[in-house]
């Protein structure tokens, strides 16, 4: 006998879990720019330095004194031509005050 086909019952859709891909990565950059002060401050600090140099000078002058000494010495006694003795010498003797030679005894 023939099979006979009752009309196919339609059951409500199932739905397995999902087969998901691993994701596809994509990069995408975004630059944002940012300035940063840095500060490096200085300073000069000029010094003026004053040098004073002392010169020190000492003039000196010089000069020159002549000095004569004499002296006069008797070794013996001269002899006097008009009389042939000495001729006396000293205080006492002949004319003046006694210094220098006699003036004759003649």
């Amino acid at each position: 006998m023939p099979v006979e086909e009752c009309p196919p019952t339609v059951m409500p859709t199932q739905f397995d879990p999902g087969c998901v891909s691993p994701p596809r990565e994509y990069v995408k950059t975004n630059v944002i720019n940012k300035v940063v002060a840095h500060v490096h401050p200085t300073h000069t600090t000029n010094v003026n330095r004053h040098v004073i140099h002392h010169e020190h000078y000492f003039p000196h002058t010089e000069s020159c004194v002549n000095e004569c000494c004499e002296t006069h010495s008797m070794c013996g006694a001269p002899v006097n031509p008009c009389c042939g003795g000495p001729v006396p010498y000293g205080p006492g003797f002949g004319h003046g005050h006694g210094f220098g030679w006699g003036h004759g005894c003649c």
